[in-house]
């Protein structure tokens, strides 16, 4: 084991330098919260392929193809398939916008009043997704160095916190890119193959397993809906999916980056369940499917190799982890705090602070909220309850002002925040009724919000045309403040020019 030791350290310890790399980049606010909106299709895919494969995507995913069998590939295809929707349809209009938040994005097509309630939603979102991203700290370190829950969950949290605060999105860009390509080698040149040929090849597979194992709906209809509804379309909204796509230097990158992120993902989720259902044939009587993975790798991996597929779902989750964690941080700062600030102030606008400023005010959040997730993941023991319930408020409440802000103009901010009030209450009150982990909730929850925001738009005046010309303009790129467009320096001729002058960066090219 001491060389899998080895390499695991090794890993942690490039996490740690990336962020100090990182943090001499993040010289602004749009380079600490956006990575100055310059990545390019190479970073831009590799990043966004990282944040939304985390550890549920790896080691549930594998868990999953031991409980099903193929069709446990559906969580993470309809995870797939959610970027993919949002990198052709929607990355561009995002993009162009130039803002910070989903929140922001909302006050601008809204009219300004329905930022604080919808950052509150996010921010409970993006909380409780870093929280269980922590977690799986727990279940990686123990498989590899037999240390208690709580020192597990410190060590890996504090790590994600060290390099995050340091740099920001600069730093998270850079170790997401790593993450990225060691989880390409761990999971799919490594594990995969040599699982498939430790189980007998995929004759064996037919062989030893029933005939369930091998229908692609065998999950259940259900079950597969269920996921889209809470994956797919969570993938349309997230504060952690859209921060990335505002990473992209055009709308070129948005879309056709996300894409490839997006295929990518229905590759990495075949590869999960394929692992699990080799690993069925290995050890049928596991007590727990999600045993599948550190099993499968504890026991059929070489010595060296074994270091790096840890690394590899390491890297899972901290990509997940990182990436949930600067989100919640960004709404916390820009979409609570400022706006309770303002509020104390009588709506005076806050005193005029330099980029220095800006840059430390946003670390400070990161190290606090970092702080809070790390003590919530010590105390929360229900992984599955915690996530769902975060994804069913951001589904149900926000889903539908989102889309329809950019979708339908007769949308009014009434009918977004009564949307958000009545999806967010039925979800919560149908959870409390048939469960945590029902579906009835998000069910009900979508089909009520929907019925608010188009019962109550089409009841209310319409918005400001005033609003809706502004918004406009920002759609199409134009009109956004001058220090969203501000290039960073030493990129003054474009990101050509910054490539130049920092030669090994990677513009993305």
């Amino acid at each position: 084991m001491a060389v899998d030791y080895a390499v695991i350290f090794l890993y942690l310890a490039g996490m740690l330098a990336m962020g100090w790399w990182g943090m001499r980049r993040a010289r602004s606010k749009s380079d600490f919260l956006v990575a100055g909106r310059r990545l390019g299709p190479f970073l831009y895919s590799g990043t966004m392929a990282a944040i939304v494969l985390g550890g549920a995507s790896t080691i549930g995913g594998v868990g999953l193809g031991y409980k099903h069998g193929l069709s446990g590939a559906w969580m993470v295809l309809t995870i797939g398939f959610g970027l993919l929707a949002l990198s052709l349809f929607f990355s561009a209009r995002i993009s162009r916008l130039k803002v910070y938040t989903v929140s922001e994005m909302l006050d601008l097509r809204y009219g300004g009043r329905a930022g604080l309630i919808t950052g509150l939603v996010m921010w409970a979102y993006t909380l409780m997704l870093a929280v269980t991203s922590t977690i799986a700290y727990a279940t990686i370190f123990d498989v590899l160095l037999d240390v208690p829950r709580t020192l597990a969950i410190v060590l890996g949290g504090g790590i994600v916190v060290a390099y995050s605060t340091l740099g920001g999105m600069w730093s998270i860009t850079l170790t997401d890119m790593v993450q990225f390509v060691v989880k390409t080698i761990g999971v799919l040149l490594l594990l995969l193959p040599i699982a498939v040929v430790k189980a007998g090849g995929f004759g064996a597979l037919r062989d030893e397993l029933p005939t369930s194992y091998f229908e692609p709906l065998g999950i259940g209809g259900e079950t597969i809906f269920t996921y889209v509804l809470i994956y797919t379309f969570g993938m349309l909204i997230g504060q952690d999916i859209w921060q990335r796509v505002f990473t992209a230097r055009d709308d070129r990158t948005a879309r056709w980056g996300g894409t490839v992120a997006g295929t990518y993902c229905l590759v990495y989720a075949i590869a999960g369940a394929v692992i699990g259902t080799a690993a069925k044939v290995m050890y049928p009587n596991l007590a727990s499917a999600d045993d599948a993975f550190a099993t499968i790798v504890t026991h059929e991996l070489p010595v060296g190799v074994r270091g790096l597929v840890l690394a590899a779902a390491l890297a899972a989750v901290m990509s997940t982890s990182s990436g949930a964690l600067i989100a919640c941080a960004t709404v916390a700062n820009n979409d609570i705090w400022s706006r309770l600030r303002a509020a104390a102030r009588g709506g005076e606008p806050a005193p005029a602070g330099g980029a220095h400023d800006e840059v430390r005010g946003n670390r400070l959040f990161i190290l606090i909220m970092g702080a809070a997730v790390i003590v919530i993941a010590i105390a929360l023991n229900d992984v599955v309850q915690a996530l769902t319930v975060a994804y069913n408020l951001l589904v149900g409440g926000l889903l539908i002002p989102i889309l329809g802000g950019l979708l339908w103009k007769r949308g009014t901010v009434q009918g977004a925040l009564t949307s958000v009030a009545v999806g967010g209450l039925t979800v919560s009150a149908l959870m409390w009724h048939y469960g945590i982990l029902a579906d009835q909730p998000i069910y009900y929850g979508l089909l009520a919000s929907l019925a608010a925001y188009v019962v109550v738009s089409l009841l209310t005046p319409p918005t400001d045309p005033a609003v809706l010309a502004t918004w406009r303009e920002r759609l199409a790129g134009r009109g956004a403040p001058e220090s969203a467009h501000a290039p960073a320096e030493g990129a003054e001729a474009g990101p050509g020019a910054y490539a130049e002058a920092h030669p090994g960066t990677g513009d993305g090219r």
